[in-house]
């Protein structure tokens, strides 16, 4: 999946075929989230100006490419896709880490997990970030996802900066009891800090203090999981998207559909039961 810019720079969106572009989509993970945003690497990470895991080795990696870039074979951002059938006996989802998410492994749905979300600062913008999305949305058609949730975040681990930003998401946006992942007791931020009438009547510019990522969650029909999460290794407060993908919004359905010949997963029994759900 390729588009051109202005400039007429070409960039594809892919999955990584070749231990090398994952390895340059960690390089890249390395530069926003422990150089720029100031996340703290383990040794041997340091060492190899690498972000690195046990979850690599069982994701697909989503890669943004700008074939003009000679650098880091020219990935300049990076997804990382975690579904169900790949997880063994000795793996859980990442965001079990930090939140109960059983609501979400009972639930009948095929599962996606999102994470590992970055795109270098010249490259974060609108016709990249939709591609990134296109990307997503092939995946999803072509695994037959019911679901997608992950971890989302706030840069750095002052709440006292974000509560409005927190509270409104919790007061907006809360997911249905029947999915709602609940952050794990020992690292439980409540959400719930500002009573609704005091972010009711500034919702406009809260939604757009929101970082992009979780914006664009939003817009595409993501809810929250209860409860935030201070990730000090990454210097970042965490929020539980959840995102059913019959959920998404006419708008992007209709644009994803024609990118993937009408394929979007909308018709599992899991979707079904979920708009009968909406209906009641």
């Amino acid at each position: 999946m390729t588009t051109k810019s202005e400039n007429e720079i070409e960039i594809e969106v892919k999955i990584a075929d070749s231990p090398a572009l994952i390895e340059a989509a960690q390089r890249v993970r390395y530069s926003v989230f422990y150089d720029e945003y100031g996340a703290q690497p383990t040794a041997q990470m340091a060492k190899e100006k690498l972000d690195i895991d046990k979850y690599d080795v069982i994701t697909d990696h989503l890669v943004v490419i700008d074939h003009s870039e000679k650098e880091n074979l020219g990935v300049v951002g990076t997804y990382r896709m975690l579904r169900a059938d790949k997880l063994g006996a000795e793996h859980d989802f990442y965001t079990a880490s930090e939140y109960d998410i059983h609501k979400l492994k009972e639930s009948g749905a095929d599962l996606l997990e999102l994470g590992r979300s970055c795109v270098m600062p010249e490259y974060r913008t609108r016709p990249v970030l939709q591609l990134l999305w296109q990307g997503i949305a092939s995946y999803l058609a072509e695994h037959k996802i019911d679901l997608m949730f992950g971890c989302a975040s706030f840069n750095g681990t002052d709440i006292s900066k974000i509560e409005k930003e927190l509270s409104y998401l919790y007061h907006y946006h809360l997911a249905t009891d029947s999915l709602r992942a609940k952050a794990l007791d020992d690292l439980y931020v409540d959400m719930n800090i500002l009573p609704k009438n005091e972010v009711s009547h500034n919702m406009k510019q809260i939604f757009t203090n929101l970082p992009p990522l979780i914006k664009g969650y939003l817009r595409v029909g993501a809810s929250i999981g209860d409860g935030a999460i201070i990730d000090r290794q990454f210097n970042t407060v965490d929020v539980c998207i959840i995102m059913p993908t019959h959920l998404v919004t006419e708008r992007y359905l209709k644009h994803y559909q024609r990118k993937t010949q009408g394929l979007m997963p909308a018709d599992s029994q899991f979707a079904r039961e979920m708009q009968a759900n909406d209906k009641n």
